[in-house]
């Protein structure tokens, strides 16, 4: 492990295989070595470890005697080289010149001092006493670099700069609609962005002013439970699907039905769009199937067997030539409007089902809720997911959302089982805010067309207004 943990670390002068290196090679006794002759004074006290240095003590008398008598000589020539080595480094470290002396230039560093020492000394004599002395101080020059370098590290950095604030939202609630007397599943806002529309397992719509809140009408006519409503371009007319397996179409102004309804669906009805010139209409049910509707005429164009699990969600492109429809087989179609082809099936490698789609409004990406509790954005010409939405609950309910902007660009609304309405920056994927107010799972959210104002509902029978205060 230390080992490994000295390969990660950047090799210096204080790393563990230098101090290994050391440890092998220097005297046993931690002497600062300022010249060729401390070294041969340390070298007579202890054992060397050239071999012909130790042969030479070995060979006679006479040897000995002259070898002695050169280490006298040695001693003494290095006690007066100590003290003048000493003292040119300490002038040399204040940047003087020593007196009689042109060693050392005017201003120069330690380590060129040393290298000039050192060179003058391997001209001088390459003996094995010279050479170790040379390796001994290229370490020295090695460790008092090291020092240098991690003492200008340890330097304070110039404050960086601070950074720019992110513009944020904060949505705040201004008003709580009541009136449904059981869950709401759907509520919308008119294109125009002057009217609420809801729908609930009471089997009734109701109409709301989209600035005061006010209640307005209610319009009947299903006999079952409603799922799904969709505005018209001209934000008079509305359609609602029903688990009677029937779709309706209402004159909002007047809170009037058209006198026939669209019938073809053989389950309920979980999903319609109206197309952008409102002459067409899509519809997703639980049978499996995806029905084109003539609005006018109030027939099918075309029927789509689309899915081998109940059709989930169903959306128009901008401009009405493709239609996007998901299931509960985990699957994301891409439909041409004119011919009923398929051109591209999306799939995620976890295949979680599928419980709401729409196109985003540039008309480039799908936006598509699973119920593996993540919002993902698929490019669908390239047929990959470019983005992945998470912190909101979802594993039991539909949920549905919407796509909004703001000063920091645009921004993600999902409903939440915990009762929150979840908000997520488009790029970044960062939850901007968190909106609580609902008591129970949020099932539905939409966005005001050109206002910073926000509706969500929810199993808690309310519709819930919530306005940008930023």
């Amino acid at each position: 492990m230390a080992a490994l943990t000295a390969q990660k670390s950047p090799v210096s002068p204080h790393s563990w295989q230098h101090h290994t290196h050391l440890q092998s090679e220097r005297p046993p006794k931690r002497l600062r070595l300022s010249s060729p002759e401390d070294l041969h004074s340390v070298a007579t006290q202890t054992p060397h470890r050239y071999s012909s240095h130790s042969q030479s003590r070995s060979r006679s008398p006479s040897s000995s005697r002259s070898a002695s008598h050169s280490r006298s000589r040695s001693r003494s020539r290095s006690s007066t080289s100590d003290t003048s080595s000493r003292r040119r480094r300490r002038q040399s470290r204040r940047g003087g010149r020593a007196s009689g002396d042109d060693e050392y230039s005017e201003g120069e560093s330690d380590r060129g001092s040393y290298r000039k020492h050192r060179d003058e000394v391997s001209m001088r004599d390459e003996t094995p006493d010279a050479r170790q002395y040379d390796e001994e101080l290229d370490r020295q020059i090695e460790r008092e670099g090291g020092l240098q370098s991690a003492a200008q590290e340890d330097l304070p950095r110039p404050p960086s700069l601070p950074q720019q604030r992110r513009p944020e939202i904060d949505y705040k609630p201004v008003a709580v609609l009541r009136g449904h007397r059981k869950g709401v599943a759907c509520v919308k806002i008119s294109p125009d962005g002057k009217w609420i529309a809801s729908c609930g397992a009471d089997c009734v719509i109701k109409i709301w002013d989209a600035d005061t809140g006010r209640y307005m009408h209610t319009m009947e006519g299903h006999l079952a439970g409603i799922s799904t409503i969709a505005w018209g371009p001209d934000s008079d007319t509305l359609a609602s699907g029903s688990d009677d397996k029937s779709i309706r179409l209402w004159h909002t102004r007047l809170g009037k039905a058209y006198p026939h309804a669209l019938l073809g669906h053989h389950n309920y009805i979980y999903s319609i769009a109206f197309s952008p010139k409102g002459n067409m209409l899509v519809s997703g049910s639980y049978d499996e199937a995806v029905f084109i509707w003539d609005v006018r005429s109030g027939t099918v164009m075309r029927s789509l067997p689309a899915h081998s699990d109940p059709v989930a969600g169903v959306d128009f492109v901008r401009d009405g030539t493709l239609i996007v429809s998901c299931a509960g087989d985990g699957l994301i179609r891409i439909w041409d409007t004119a011919t009923g082809q398929c051109l591209r099936t999306l799939v995620h490698e976890d295949n979680p089902p599928v419980v709401a789609v729409r196109f985003a409004p540039n008309g480039k990406f799908v936006l598509a809720w699973t119920l593996d509790e993540c919002v993902r954005l698929w490019n669908y010409v390239e047929g990959r997911c470019v983005k992945t939405y998470q912190g909101h609950r979802n594993k039991r309910f539909s949920l549905g959302g919407a796509v909004g902007r703001y000063e920091g660009g645009g921004f993600v609304a999902s409903g939440s089982e915990d009762g929150k309405v979840v908000v997520w920056d488009v790029k970044s994927k960062a939850v901007l805010q968190e909106l609580e107010g609902h008591a129970d799972v949020v099932l539905g959210v939409d966005v005001h067309p050109t206002k910073r104002i926000m509706v969500s509902c929810g199993l808690d029978k309310t519709i819930r207004i919530w306005r940008d205060t930023s």
